[in-house]
């Protein structure tokens, strides 16, 4: 990722793109035309099997791997191989050193970690220019070159495939390539000359990646933007291949524009491979979902049939641009803008994050993707080499090798002091079968306890009354519906009634408002002013992003209004604020801003 970054806990991205929908990513997420081919249970992967069972991983000799000789025509099965893969993020990339943004030093066990896990391969993003001078000769600096030497041999003593590339310098400089063309070609260019001569005798297990998410500021147009960037991948490519020994014939990654996975933009990157003829060329693109669906934003709550359509055309165009011709695509980065965040409460909600990941990983075997997971510090702990959310963790690894069934939901919410009813979900079953239902260790009774016709998965009022009776608000009981592979589907059952609000008083840094969530939890909310438009910062949609705008807090019974919609109300125009509940409930709740002070009152 390329954004400025943030001042915020160790677990977060240090990058937020989630208020603007113009941005390149916000844009290519809204690409949703198109629908991925051969999702059937009987399409053929790319790397052979059927579509629910585990790729054969190619099997690359040591001879290709690790010498310079070996033909290019290996490139596929090279990148095949590295399928998982895993950033080593917010580390050497942080700004301006190793640990500035929270993550402790990167030893050899991090990687003994990574690698006992199942993935095959490490992306170790750098930042360069805080230990590079920044005129010419643009010396980096002997003692960081050293260290993130030391870094990738880690990594490849470990039979890792590394790649390594040109990190936050993209925004930091390299961005500013269409008003100082020269110097800055320049400068890239000698960061690749000092890069590619410290790796030149290093195996082939080491790639090099041009830039990650280039962007150009003050550019003219499309035509420009495209200009630019086949000069940065030439210059990148040339500077490589001269510098010889192993650099002759390593893999080399290179990004679209913003390493974003539109079809205009891989078609571009086609053409200036094209016109490279060199056959250890790679593609990178980075995917974190359909936008307003990855920050929850604009009502974006669920994985729905837009989100499925949006990753269904990137990972088409990508293999038909190019795993389709024979070029090895990796995704650099994947994941979701806004989850996991062990900082805040969850942005998306943990069922249709579950679905999101699944489904990424089986479209990513069908069109033959390598990905490798962006993690900042939310997935794997540094300090304990531990897994932050080891329940979320194995629905990833899980989903490298099979599909997992999945529901409409993972919640079902019975209200409190009302007669119980038959809840009924419908069941994903992604090709599978389903096999029970149960709680606690318990198998229930199929036909008596729950009943299943088509994909209906419907539990008796007798079953969901047993199992909520005599508790208190919230989570009542967890069920697990199996199917014939994969991951069980957790099901909650919530107690649950109307979420209670009162009035406060704050400023524009922050409004808190009590609420008694009453076993509840918050989806999203909208802000309207009188006459029906947005209110706060987002203007081109009513729903205000989550953490952003607003935020619950469930231990202290309050829902905080941010200074991200504060500051941007009108000043005396009251406001209207919707407050969306996963059970259904709406509240309505109202706030007037008089300059810095800001007043709220529950209907």
């Amino acid at each position: 990722m390329h954004e400025t970054p943030r001042t915020t806990g160790p677990g977060q991205r240090h990058h937020d793109r989630r208020a603007e929908p113009g941005t390149p990513r916000s844009r290519r997420m809204r690409q949703t035309v198109g629908l991925l081919l051969g999702l059937a249970a009987t399409s053929q992967l790319a790397w052979g099997g059927t579509a629910f069972a585990a790729p054969e991983r190619p099997t690359v000799s040591a001879g290709s791997a690790g010498s310079a000789g070996s033909a290019g025509s290996d490139r596929m099965a090279v990148v095949a191989a590295m399928q998982p893969s895993w950033n080593l993020g917010n580390t050497l990339d942080a700004i301006p050193d190793e640990t500035s943004w929270g993550n402790p030093l990167t030893t050899k066990a991090t990687f003994d970690a990574v690698r006992k896990q199942g993935f095959r391969s490490v992306r170790i993003p750098v930042t360069w220019s805080d230990h590079q001078s920044a005129t010419a000769p643009y010396t980096i600096d002997a003692t960081y070159m050293a260290r993130v030497k030391q870094v990738v041999d880690w990594a490849i003593q470990d039979g890792l495939y590394v790649d390594l590339n040109v990190h936050h310098d993209s925004w930091q400089w390299i961005a500013a390539i269409p008003t100082d063309h020269d110097g800055v070609l320049d400068r890239f260019k000698a960061t690749w000359t000092q890069i590619a001569s410290a790796f030149r005798d290093e195996p082939r297990k080491l790639l090099f990646e041009s830039v990650n998410e280039p962007s150009f500021t003050g550019a003219t147009g499309d035509a420009q933007k495209t200009q630019l960037m086949n000069e940065i991948n030439t210059a990148f490519h040339t500077v490589v291949r001269a510098s010889g020994g192993r650099n002759a014939k390593r893999l080399l990654i290179l990004p679209t524009q913003g390493c974003t996975g539109t079809q205009p933009l891989m078609d571009d990157l086609s053409a200036e491979m094209d016109s490279l003829h060199d056959a250890n060329l790679v593609a990178t693109i980075h995917y974190y979902g359909y936008w307003p669906f990855s920050v929850n934003v604009a009502g974006g709550t669920t994985y729905d049939s837009t989100s499925r359509k949006d990753m269904d055309t990137v990972f088409t165009a990508a293999h038909d641009t190019f795993v389709a011709k024979g070029i090895p695509v990796y995704m650099g980065e994947d994941g979701l803008l806004s989850y996991p965040d062990y900082t805040h409460p969850a942005t998306v909600e943990r069922g249709e994050a579950l679905k999101y990941y699944e489904d990424l990983a089986y479209h990513a075997r069908v069109a033959g993707v390598t990905t490798a997971l962006w993690d900042p510090y939310s997935y794997l702990d540094r300090e304990t080499l531990t897994w932050r959310d080891p329940a979320l963790f194995s629905w990833i690894k899980s989903s490298w090798t099979t599909r997992s069934g999945t529901a409409s939901t993972d919640e079902l919410y019975v209200p409190a002091g009302t007669p119980v009813t038959d809840r009924t979900l419908t069941l994903n079953t992604n090709g599978l079968r389903f096999r029970s239902l149960r709680v606690n260790g318990e198998r229930l009774r199929a036909g008596h306890d729950y009943t299943v016709a088509g994909d209906k998965l419907t539990l008796a009022a007798t079953t969901v009354e047993r199992l909520t009776k005599g508790h208190g608000y919230g989570t009542a009981a967890t069920l697990e519906a199996t199917f014939s592979a994969g991951q069980p589907w957790q099901i909650r059952l919530i107690v649950s009634a109307p979420p209670v609000q009162a009035n406060a008083t704050g400023t524009t840094d922050g409004l808190t408002v009590p609420t008694r969530f009453n076993g509840d939890e918050l989806a999203t909310m909208e802000s309207t002013y009188a006459d029906g438009s947005a209110a706060g910062g987002i203007t081109w949609n009513t729903y205000q992003a989550f953490n952003t705008a607003f935020s619950p807090d469930y231990p202290h019974n309050a829902i905080t209004l941010q200074p991200d919609l504060l500051t941007h109300l009108a000043d005396g125009a009251p406001v209207t604020l919707t407050f969306h509940f996963w059970s259904g409930t709406t509240l309505t709740y109202h706030v007037t801003r008089d300059g810095t002070a800001v007043t709220g009152s529950a209907s």
